[in-house]
């Protein structure tokens, strides 16, 4: 196949692609993490990049991953900049051949060329601040576990509850990612660390007048009355929990900081840090994050 290629205009290939177990575990990745840049595909599957360049270009082009339009206005900008894949509608159908009832039938390569601009950004800083721990706790032999993994066998993930606010007000909760990190305490016993994630562009204002109107402080009382009510325990068996915001800057850590210091009670339950936290994903676990508590430094696993 040529190399010269178009970036966004499918082109259909003259002979069939056979699967190899890298596409397969590419496809199961892109899927797992919703969107992808290739180059957060490079750093997470071993081998030559540019073999896996290629492979993506051909899984592309073969259907089986979408590049979402609405990045081509980064290609009017200088620098170099790296594709964005999603799942396509023949990586649907492997998946739902694999995973049977447990995956769901939708058509993937429609719903991935509709999303817009405001969505993707939001999906890749959580896939960013998700690419980071898994590659950091690659490093710290600890085991992260994700949504699936937290289910019962063959059921489908479903992390999303309404939580009571001031003994009148339901609040919907739906996290962007919930995850674990699985290690040995100090006496060598297996234990797990549970985390709901928020990942934040600013774009949420951080207080309203009116609890029916979203924000960020919206958000945090949720997760407050989901830890004092045991929520977490009731509905998903966790013993504890965090709650993890990865935002755009300092200044929002500060306003996000000053909210949490308006509950109640519940200030530990939040860890904040903006996204330079990135750029050093082996420390994303080490005391890098600001507490809610008096805005101390706290990593994940204190």
């Amino acid at each position: 196949m040529s190399s010269r290629l178009p970036r966004f205009n499918r082109v259909s290939p003259a002979t069939p692609l056979e699967l190899t177990e890298r596409d397969r575990t590419l496809i199961r990745l892109v899927h797992r993490h919703r969107f992808l840049y290739s180059s957060q595909i490079i750093k997470l599957i071993s081998g030559s990049s540019q073999q896996i360049l290629r492979r993506l270009k051909l899984l592309y082009h073969h259907g089986y991953l979408e590049r979402p339009r609405c990045q081509i206005d980064s290609y009017h900008k200088p620098g170099s900049r790296h594709i964005v894949y999603g799942l396509g509608n023949k990586g649907g159908s492997f998946l739902k051949r694999e995973l049977g009832s447990a995956f769901r039938p939708v058509c993937w390569g429609e719903k991935n060329r509709a999303v817009g601009r405001i969505y993707l950004e939001h999906a890749l800083l959580v896939a960013a601040v998700m690419t980071a721990i898994e590659l950091a706790c690659r490093s710290a032999n600890l085991r992260l576990l994700t949504e699936q993994d937290l289910v019962a066998p063959g059921q489908k993930p479903a992390f999303r509850w309404k939580a009571e606010v001031y003994n009148r007000v339901q609040i919907g909760v739906v996290p962007d990612r919930v995850f674990a990190l699985e290690y040995r305490n100090q006496v060598g016993e297996t234990t797990r660390s549970y985390f709901f994630l928020e990942a934040d562009r600013g774009t949420m204002p951080v207080t309203r007048r009116n609890l029916s109107q979203t924000s960020f402080y919206r958000k945090l009382l949720a997760y407050e009355a989901t830890w004092s009510q045991s929520l977490h325990k009731t509905k998903f068996g966790f013993h504890r929990f965090r709650v993890v915001t990865a935002t755009q800057s300092a200044a929002r850590v500060k306003s996000l900081l000053d909210a949490c210091s308006e509950l109640k009670r519940g200030h530990g339950l939040f860890l904040f840090a903006d996204k330079s936290i990135l750029t050093a994903p082996d420390s994303i676990l080490l005391p890098m994050w600001k507490s809610g508590r008096n805005g101390e430094a706290s990593g994940l696993l204190d």
